[in-house]
């Protein structure tokens, strides 16, 4: 069977018209040389080289395999660099998944940003609450956020996530401002449904004391977007993560509430499946992910 390391090296010692300066090159012995070169002829079962003490001559037969073997060479030589700047992150697509939050906020931007710096690679980022299966559907990365349950997956904290109690000033003047978590169960709170457990639960702390209060409303949305509009006009109380709202509240738009108790926390991390040989490029995707959520540490605050 004739292998293409018998053409490369058939093609240096045609190149360098000398067994003993190919063998050099190939960091081999002129004999194993010679033995390689006859497995092939004997293979092909036709004379390549005219070879004597002094001179080496290439047949006819012998050019037109060079002519292929040259072509050959400068594929797996291109194969090579292709694979090493897919490996390196230079090349290549990410295919990823993000919250519908995240994803509209922030990472838009901050993954464009990414691939204007890296021209040569893509992303395509699928904004779903959902917590898919990263192999099964074939996605390199995913950003999530709260317990992470599959102990398969890497996971890398990018930053904690604080959580507010709000409402618009119009609420407060139509149904007043509760003081205590107490307070909450007369109060139109609307469920924020991205995570199964807990929907209904807002849990807190004060003085090192966990508490918990169980709320009820007439609205639910997985997506803090739509909760921050219900509020806005008006409608109800809602418990989501800070940056969702951060502007509004900085606007006066929104009013925190019972700030004086301490409010949930939750992670935003990147994960991926383990590979043996993980790639740059989705490291150099989560470290410029991690910077901008670190630029923007005030809004998760």
């Amino acid at each position: 069977m004739i292998s293409a390391n018998e053409i490369a090296l058939f093609a240096l010692v045609v190149e360098a018209k000398s067994f003993n300066k190919a063998a050099k090159l190939a960091d081999i012995s002129p004999a194993a040389l010679s033995k390689k070169i006859s497995h092939l002829e004997t293979e092909l079962n036709v004379q390549l080289l005219n070879r004597t003490t002094r001179q080496l001559h290439i047949t006819e037969v012998g050019e037109l395999l060079y002519q292929h073997a040259k072509i050959i060479n400068e594929k797996v030589k291109t194969a090579f660099t292709e694979v090493n700047n897919f490996s390196s992150g230079l090349t290549g697509t990410i295919k990823m998944t993000v919250p519908v939050i995240s994803g509209e906020l922030m990472l838009a931007e901050v993954v464009a940003d990414f691939c204007q710096q890296h021209e040569s690679l893509s992303v395509d980022m699928r904004l779903e609450n959902e917590f898919v299966d990263l192999v099964k559907e074939g996605r390199d990365l995913a950003i999530r956020t709260g317990e992470l349950t599959d102990s398969t997956l890497i996971a890398r904290t990018l930053i904690e996530s604080k959580w507010v109690v709000c409402c618009s000033p119009r609420y407060i003047e139509k149904y007043g401002k509760p003081e205590t978590i107490e307070d909450l169960i007369k109060h139109n709170c609307f469920a924020y449904t991205y995570q199964s457990k807990g929907i209904h639960d807002w849990k807190f702390e004060q003085n090192n004391q966990k508490l918990s209060v169980r709320i009820s409303g007439n609205f639910a949305s997985d997506n803090p977007l739509a909760l921050r509009k219900a509020i806005l006009a008006g409608y109800g109380i809602a418990y989501v993560p800070k940056f969702s709202v951060y502007d509004d509240i900085k606007s006066g738009a929104l009013v925190p509430i019972l700030e004086d108790y301490k409010a949930r926390s939750l992670g935003i991390y990147a994960v991926y499946p383990y590979t043996k040989h993980q790639s740059q490029k989705i490291n150099l995707l989560i470290d410029h992910i991690k910077d901008a959520y670190q630029q923007r540490a005030e809004r998760f605050k």
